[in-house]
């Protein structure tokens, strides 16, 4: 006896069944059994089997399996959105229709998946070593695959596994995806309908999901495995892979056209500040600078737009943090990947079903107050937090950062404002300005611009106020000249020839910069 039944399955017509990766528990409970195989990945196991009426596994050589592509179109194909041609008209890209060999695929995808789901042992597939329910799993999927009518050459028969471990292990069409690394984020409007943005263009895929059905299978899994939820009284969650990448999804009724996703990938490894020197995002000359101020314990904000890398530039920020320092990270969704060892990560936690239990950034950053940080990062500050982040920036937490959303420097003050009001405290307007330009030193404008490139367009200084108004002056800068042939914005970066203030503050730490550091000129 195996590790599975060897009754050689029917090849017959499928009949209507659950979802893929949907088993049926004796109590007649839904079972994702995905989460389960990945559950089980993360155990040590023992010698019971998993596959129904199996004994212990035997020792048995490990048959690698490289994960395939992603599933085949199986519905007519929408209209793509317009896209730039390279003479700026717009044009209109249809999808290739699905060949009946491709519809037949799919479908006995389906079937085998629906195979597998009936042979494995629910209650005992957690107690397996990972490499032990990949391989025999893999293995069954190959009996399966040789037992069917259909004829399938070995490079279809190897596709088809591949597949269905994605269903079964994975995230299912996303795992090609996910596997390329120069996509930088992946945006999923219907289940038919998926671009990614490579290389900072944004393209249709031939990516599918069965249907919406089978999506929403895929955004329970995701948002599951982080412990969260999604339903018709939370139609929308914040979520993260395993990777840190930050995953978005909302649902009907708030989803017209059925649920959608969006994933901002960071990857296995993050980037670095030589990778983003290289890729023209500023000169050596900007990031020396930035390095000198946070060594120094100067209070930054980074802002900028959705997509302008303001989380990928807080992240290269933080080497120069001081391995002895303390530093606590508060979030939404966890994407920060702080290059210390010193780090607590802190997030937040939304509603239960009755209304209760919610924590927000703000109840976090009160408590880290009580956690005796050196630093205090916040990944994103959207509403009241601001006030509390700024109280702790004044009152002995140098060197802290956050990220806000705005336009431009400027911009930014009138953003903190905002947000400082969103605390419910009637606050004059001069104290608030105070409290800010005592607060914060350095702002970092990031810009995603023509055609992709992402810049730090504007690097400023806050030296004090005048009156009622915060003074600040620009220290570097980037000025958009125009467009290359492929449509990518051009332009030189700049130094305005302005010493900051806080270059007292730098050298006292014993930290020395070139002499023509803040030299004005314009750089090639």
């Amino acid at each position: 006896m195996g590790l599975f039944s060897r009754e050689k399955p029917q090849a017959e017509t499928p009949r209507p069944v659950e979802d893929e990766g949907t088993k049926k528990t004796p109590g007649g409970a839904a079972v994702d059994t995905a989460y389960l195989a990945q559950q089980a990945l993360k155990n040590g196991g023992s010698s019971s089997a998993f596959f129904k009426g199996a004994p212990a596994p035997t020792t048995s050589p490990a048959t690698n399996g490289v994960t395939g592509a992603a599933n085949q179109p199986t519905a007519t194909p929408a209209v793509a959105a317009p896209a730039m041609s390279t003479s700026h008209r717009p044009s209109i890209v249809q999808p290739a229709a699905p060949t009946e060999r491709q519809i037949y695929l799919q479908q006995l995808k389906v079937r085998i998946h629906q195979q597998l789901v009936e042979k494995l042992d629910v209650q005992n597939l957690r107690s397996l070593p990972a490499d032990v329910v990949r391989r025999e799993v893999r293995s069954l999927i190959q009996e399966l695959c040789t037992s069917e009518k259909g004829l399938l050459n070995s490079n279809e028969q190897q596709r088809l596994m591949d597949e269905v471990m994605d269903e079964t292990f994975g995230l299912g069409p996303l795992e090609a995806l996910l596997k390329d690394t120069a996509i930088s984020d992946i945006m999923i409007n219907r289940w038919d309908r998926v671009y990614v943005e490579r290389k900072g263009r944004i393209e249709l895929t031939d990516c599918r999901f069965r249907d919406n059905a089978h999506l929403r299978q895929i955004i329970d899994r995701i948002v599951g495995l982080v412990g969260r939820r999604i339903d018709e009284t939370q139609p929308y969650c914040d979520a993260r892979l395993q990777d840190g990448s930050r995953v978005n999804a909302i649902i009907p009724p708030l989803a017209l056209d059925g649920p959608a996703m969006s994933i901002r990938r960071f990857g296995h490894k993050p980037m670095q500040l030589e990778d983003l020197l290289r890729a023209g995002a500023f000169t050596t000359q900007m990031i020396d600078f930035l390095a000198a101020a946070v060594q120094a314990r100067c209070n930054v904000i980074i802002s900028g737009g959705t997509g302008s890398g303001k989380t990928t530039l807080l992240n290269c920020l933080s080497r120069y943090i001081n391995v002895d320092e303390r530093v606590i990270t508060i979030e939404d969704a966890a994407e920060l990947q702080l290059q210390q060892p010193h780090v607590v990560r802190l997030e937040t936690r939304p509603s239960n079903m009755e209304g209760k239990g919610e924590v927000n950034q703000r109840d976090l950053v009160k408590n880290c107050l009580r956690m005796r940080p050196d630093r205090i990062i916040i990944g994103e500050c959207r509403s009241g937090e601001t006030l509390d982040m700024l109280q702790a920036m004044n009152t002995g937490h140098d060197g802290s950062m956050t990220t806000i959303h705005a336009n431009n420097t400027r911009d930014a003050m009138q953003r903190l404002e905002v947000m400082i009001l969103m605390a419910g405290y009637d606050i004059p307007a001069k104290a608030m300005r105070q409290q800010i330009s005592s607060a914060v030193n350095i702002i970092v404008q990031a810009n995603r611009l023509t055609g992709g490139k992402r810049k730090v367009t504007r690097i400023t200084e806050i030296s004090g106020m005048e009156g009622d108004q915060i003074t600040m002056h620009d220290l570097f800068g980037f000025e958009q000249g125009g467009v290359d042939e492929t449509g990518a914005a051009t332009g030189q970066f700049y130094c305005t020839g302005i010493v900051p203030r806080v270059l007292s503050r730098i050298e006292s730490r014993g930290i020395r910069l070139p002499a023509d550091t803040f030299e004005k000129r314009k750089y090639d």
